[in-house]
């Protein structure tokens, strides 16, 4: 249910601002949108799941609020990230 390291290594990679940043709200939407398409590819064969529907709308919830802090204070990089992560705003 959860990504691997290795993948969340990679999405860090990708996301990250320098060689340092593992928690910049890009990298942190980055994450947290790899491990939303993880939960709902699981929860699409279990669908009584309920309490990683929970969680699933929990991560959904946070990743919002960050993409709002981006939206609200750094605008360039909030237009690159959801045209990166393919995220409909």
């Amino acid at each position: 249910m959860s990504i691997t390291a290795e993948k969340k290594n990679e999405t860090i990679a990708a996301y990250r601002r320098d060689d340092k940043d593992t928690g910049s709200p890009e990298v942190q939407v980055a994450v947290l949108t790899e491990r939303i398409k993880e939960l709902t590819v699981h929860l699409r064969a279990h669908k009584h799941d309920y309490a990683s529907r929970r969680g699933l709308l929990k991560m959904v919830s946070k990743r919002n609020r960050l993409l709002k802090y981006l939206r609200e204070n750094k605008r360039a990089a909030y237009l690159e990230l959801i045209s990166r992560l393919g995220l409909r705003k």
